[in-house]
């Protein structure tokens, strides 16, 4: 297993990502990774693993685009995938657990390989069947949904109430959704999953 063993020996050295999606041309751009570190970690090092486990599931056209950066704006969570920007952005206190960033990069970059897959462009559920299946070949097939690290919890009142008119479910948001967005399952049972002005979630009256 080189794949693993070049993970171990990267990770030893550590200091104790419900609407469609809008294709975004990628802005041409070096690494985010290059020269970034965290403790003696190196972004481009987690980047270019990340890129080799791409390249063995046969997605090497993903693979020249991914970039990893570490993101100190993230508090609360391990990891998030930009599947329009190809980034995966770690949180620095990963450092702190690292037996950790290889599972976390793996949980980000399923995100990515699922959407990736997905020939029609439609947006996929967050963690449905798709990203279930990428986890499992990127062998982490018992990846939950959410990290139990202990990194400090923010709760923000979702005052925003939006409702799909036709299967009458609610989604609260935080903020105020900027653009066009429709109920994902209801596009799913009918309209193949394609965008569906029918489906588009109103706001509801404060």
């Amino acid at each position: 297993m080189p794949l693993l063993r070049q993970l171990e020996f990267a990770f030893q050295t550590a200091d104790p990502l419900t609407s469609i999606l809008s294709p975004r041309e990628r802005r041409t751009k070096k690494s985010t990774g290059e020269g970034q570190a965290v403790g003696s970690i190196r972004a481009a090092d987690i980047e270019a693993i990340a890129r080799e486990l791409l390249r063995s599931l046969g997605a090497a056209r993903l693979a020249t685009k991914l970039r990893v950066e570490w993101n100190p704006r993230l508090k609360t969570v391990a990891g998030r995938a930009d599947y329009s920007e190809k980034l995966i952005s770690l949180n620095p206190m990963l450092v702190d657990h690292p037996a950790e960033i290889d599972r976390t990069l793996r949980h980000e970059l399923a995100h990515i390989l699922a959407q990736f897959r997905e020939k029609r462009r439609r947006r996929i559920s967050p963690h449905g069947v798709e990203w279930q299946q990428a986890c499992r070949d990127l062998r982490i097939p018992d990846e939950k949904r959410c990290h139990t690290l202990p990194f400090p919890a923010k709760q923000y009142a979702r005052r925003f109430i939006y409702r799909c008119p036709n299967c009458r479910r609610d989604f609260p948001r935080v903020r105020k959704i900027k653009r066009t967005v429709a109920c994902l399952a209801c596009c799913r049972a009918h309209n193949r999953g394609e965008f569906d002005v029918r489906f588009r979630l109103k706001l509801l009256a404060a």
